[in-house]
């Protein structure tokens, strides 16, 4: 829905300009591309970089930078659960902000080592890229805190990809109590 959502903001009708082929499993993708099928694909890395490095594609743009401001990643918790739960929500916030906090004062390689055992097929240096990329676009939040705006700008993508009937109320499904604003 990003990927037509910035085309779309980029003079480019999803529907009639270019064919998306939506019938590829996600972990094949890249395999897909490989082999012939489309001229470009979306990827999460390391897959973008993998490709680079066998010479069989380049990254020419980033769907995330495109699509502008959206809350991708969000936790789940049913209200009664965080009522009778205050100190692990509380908790759970701060751990995320922590992690926020230090991708934010630290090397793109002080990041990487951090989070290299989560890839195990990715070498360091090619992890240490590929948080170098996320960094230049801007990828990582500085805070938890959900601002309407971008809770907004998620359904106007939904919207214009035809995939949403009703806009869901901010109010309802965001609760920023212990987030801090940037």
């Amino acid at each position: 829905m990003t990927l037509e959502y910035a085309l779309s903001q980029n003079g480019i009708d999803p529907k009639k300009d270019v064919t998306i082929d939506t019938s590829i499993a996600f972990a094949a993708m890249s395999g897909a591309f490989i082999s012939g099928t489309g001229d470009f694909v979306a990827l999460f890395e390391p897959n973008a970089l993998d490709l680079e490095k066998e010479g069989v594609g380049y990254v020419v743009a980033s769907i995330g930078e495109l699509g502008g401001v959206v809350p991708y990643t969000a936790y789940n918790a049913r209200k009664s659960y965080m009522e009778e739960n205050p100190e692990v929500i509380e908790g759970f916030q701060k751990a995320i902000q922590k992690g926020l906090d230090y991708v934010h004062s630290h090397s793109d390689e002080e990041v990487a080592k951090v989070i290299l055992d989560q890839f195990p097929d990715t070498s360091l240096q090619d992890l240490t890229k590929i948080v170098k990329r996320h960094r230049e676009i801007d990828s990582w939040f500085t805070t938890t805190y959900i601002e309407e705006k971008d809770f907004n700008h998620i359904m106007d993508i939904m919207e214009n990809a035809g995939e949403l009937e009703k806009r869901a109320p901010f109010d309802k499904l965001v609760d920023n109590t212990y987030s801090k604003k940037s």
